[in-house]
């Protein structure tokens, strides 16, 4: 099963960018552009991405002392998929985005870090401009 990191450093505090990551059903805030809407349905979250795909993601745990969030992707082309942030704080007004997902098929790996890769770009830029 392909596990894929991608980490990011932030010039923002890491309750700043938790906040915006504890915010669940708001995403389209925190990763404007790569993704275009969100809502709750029930304990899930509908994630509406760029490219038109829609994606349904069980929150599994919000934590708030680790500053973690873990979620799945329920359905669709994935046979299993789980991920989670972690915000680390790596000075003041400075932090880390840790995101790792483990995914099933393995030939969709390519297609996941593509999508990992655009979100974390579009969350990096987001964050930052908050701050500037």
């Amino acid at each position: 099963m392909p596990t894929i990191r991608r980490e990011m450093s932030i010039a923002a505090s890491a309750d700043d960018v938790w906040a915006a990551f504890r915010d669940v059903g708001a995403v389209h805030r925190l990763a404007p552009g790569f993704v275009t809407d969100c809502h709750i349905d029930g304990e899930c979250r509908m994630v509406t991405f760029a490219n038109g795909m829609v994606a349904r993601e069980l929150i599994v745990d919000i934590d708030d002392a680790a500053r973690r969030l873990a979620y799945a992707v329920i359905g669709g082309r994935l046979t299993h998929h789980n991920a989670s942030f972690q915000i680390v704080a790596e000075s003041p007004g400075r932090c880390r985005v840790i995101w790792l997902a483990d995914m099933m098929p393995a030939d969709l790996k390519p297609v996941v870090e593509g999508m990992m890769d655009q979100g974390m770009l579009a969350m990096h830029r987001n964050l930052e401009q908050r701050v500037a």
